[in-house]
């Protein structure tokens, strides 16, 4: 009576490699830069990969006791800018945006973080590469610090 039905949708090959991926929740973003939309007149927000790029950025720039109610929400990088030059600072800076985006980041996996000293323009260049772990997608963000004088 009931034979079965073979789907017409089947995996052949490596089943290990298969991967089911959709997107489960739209992020969304206020855009700092505050650009405003020409018809709506209203303020233009970021959305998912772009607004999980924007956040991982505010978490960067972001020193300590900047945000009331969260004194340690911030990698107080800009703090490290006055610190002597050196592979200690470096190693200081690369700790603090680890630290900061495994704990307030859960929607990212970093994959590593490239810190170039540029001395001469007192400055550094910070590269952080990472995955969206719903998307399945690899990003990153690149923020260079400037020391004023």
């Amino acid at each position: 009576m009931a034979s079965l039905i073979q789907s017409d949708k089947s995996i052949t090959g490596d089943v290990s490699k298969a991967k089911v991926v959709s997107k489960k929740k739209p992020w969304r973003d206020l855009d700092l830069s505050l650009k405003i939309h020409p018809i709506r007149k209203d303020i233009i927000p970021l959305k998912d990969d772009n607004a999980i790029k924007n956040a991982v950025k505010n978490l960067l720039i972001s020193n300590f006791y900047d945000r009331p109610f969260a004194p340690d929400k911030g990698a107080n990088l800009k703090g490290l800018l006055f610190e002597p030059a050196g592979i200690l600072t470096e190693i200081q800076m690369r700790d603090n945006i680890k630290t900061v985006l495994k704990k307030y980041e859960p929607r990212i996996q970093v994959q590593g973080v490239d810190i170039n000293d540029l001395s001469d323009e007192n400055a550094y260049n910070i590269l952080i590469r990472f995955r969206i772990k719903e998307y399945d997608t690899e990003e990153s963000v690149e923020i260079v610090l400037r020391r004023l004088r």
